[in-house]
């Protein structure tokens, strides 16, 4: 008997871009897999092409209510200027930074969406790490 496969989550959640020229609203997809389940995959709708940061989901659980992270992203609690309850996320790249905002209540929302895909600490269980050995093995169609 085998386990059914579990199907990802994916939410759009509306981020605040926070800047000299004031609050810019645009949507990201938050998505989460079984078989990735240390990630949350951020998916940025621009322009130009999807931009997607991938950003460890402990670490969006622990912005929800202390500052956290350390080089490429950081986050951490706030009240917005309608006094509802944020995440602030600033993002870090070489070719700039990205300062944006998405209400606490619908990181909950998304969160415990994911838990029930994998609970919280069970990661390590749903890891492949047989599969990720051979495909870093495989040669490129480069070589």
């Amino acid at each position: 008997m085998t386990q059914p496969v579990t199907p990802a989550v994916t939410q759009d959640i509306t981020l605040h871009c926070l800047d000299e020229r004031g609050d810019v609203a645009f949507v990201a997809s938050f998505g989460y897999g079984p078989g990735d389940p240390y990630a949350v995959w951020l998916t940025f709708h621009i322009p130009g092409g999807d931009v997607s940061w991938a950003v460890a989901r402990s670490l969006i659980v622990r912005g929800l209510t202390e500052p956290v992270g350390d080089g490429d992203i950081r986050l951490r609690p706030a009240i917005d200027d309608e006094g509802h309850a944020v995440v602030v996320f600033d993002f870090h790249s070489p070719s700039g930074r990205l300062l944006t905002q998405a209400r606490t209540a619908e990181l909950h929302t998304f969160l415990g969406q994911t838990r029930a895909v994998v609970p919280f600490g069970q990661e390590s269980a749903r890891l492949d790490l047989d599969g990720l050995v051979d495909a870093l093995l495989v040669p490129s169609e480069a070589e």
